[in-house]
């Protein structure tokens, strides 16, 4: 079964910066679109960030303008460069990926970021 692991979160003041980073423990597809999800307490996860194979990104509106997704196909990687970062983005990141028949992997532990004001 495939493994997603996602690491870099941690504690940042408002206005801070993060660079998450997520690994797929083994190889799949390049052509499957991979994103990032969050989960704040008491909330649904929601989506934040999705990139296709070529690089074609897509944002949720509440982080578009600070956020910056990207993968690595080679290395089976995919990242999320966070800025301007705000209290409301506080929650535990999630990478996942979407297979040809429109299912998930197995989601992973996440990352938790806090934003302090």
């Amino acid at each position: 079964q495939v493994q997603l692991v996602e690491s870099g979160g941690g504690l940042v003041q408002t206005g801070g910066s993060l660079r998450l980073s997520c690994v797929v423990s083994r190889s799949i597809p390049s052509a499957y679109i991979m994103g990032w999800y969050r989960q704040a307490p008491g909330e649904e996860r929601e989506y934040v960030a999705t990139i296709t194979g070529g690089g074609a990104a897509n944002y949720a509106e509440s982080v578009k303008g600070r956020f910056t997704i990207s993968r690595d196909n080679a290395r089976n990687a995919l990242f999320l460069q966070m800025n301007s970062l705000q209290p409301e983005d506080t929650a535990t990141y999630y990478c996942n990926y979407r297979t040809y028949s429109g299912g998930m992997g197995a989601w992973g532990q996440g990352t938790q970021v806090t934003v302090s004001s």
